[in-house]
């Protein structure tokens, strides 16, 4: 092979390859950054109470840690109220009493953690692994969204389980 085609070839090689990391950064700049989308990071579901795109007053990773249905389950999560007046959330699900919280102007109230709320739904309307029809509300806004359910199977949760309450015995008769 003379010297005049080996220059060729590297020559095309070398175009070949500009080209191809110019299309793949052309790409890269049209592709949306999916780590800049809000998303919920674990197993609950998040809901915004005014619509998809306004996200003022919203509830993030919301989910109920149940023994099973019927029995009471302990709410996790957040609210979130980025407005400038206080809000109160009320969330309604199935089999179980509405649960209200005032969260503050620009402040988010967390759920089931060391240092938030412990809220507790008396009892629980569906089976772990299931979903509540939830209502989550402020005001005279709302929204139906899928609430999901969980037991203590996995690790994580173990621990967030209502405590059992004991039942009451019977007095022993002389």
């Amino acid at each position: 092979m003379s010297r005049r085609a080996t220059a060729a070839r590297g020559a095309r090689t070398i175009a070949l390859a500009a080209v191809s990391a110019t299309g793949a950064l052309l790409l890269a700049a049209c592709s949306p950054t999916t780590t800049a989308l809000n998303y919920d990071p674990s197993d609950g579901t998040g809901v915004s109470v005014l619509g998809e795109d306004d996200r003022d007053l919203r509830g993030i990773n919301l989910m109920v840690v149940s023994a099973g249905e019927g029995e009471p389950g302990n709410l996790l999560g957040a609210l979130a109220n980025e407005t400038a007046q206080d809000a109160s959330f009320t969330l309604e699900a199935p089999g179980s009493a509405p649960v209200t919280l005032d969260v503050p102007a620009g402040g988010t109230v967390y759920l089931g953690t060391e240092t938030g709320e412990t809220v507790t739904l008396d009892a629980v309307g569906a089976a772990p692994g299931d979903y509540l029809d939830a209502v989550l509300s402020v005001g005279a806004d709302s929204a139906e969204f899928p609430l999901p359910v969980l037991d203590g199977t996995l690790p994580e949760y173990a621990d967030q389980l209502p405590a059992a309450q004991p039942s009451p015995s019977a007095s022993p008769t002389q």
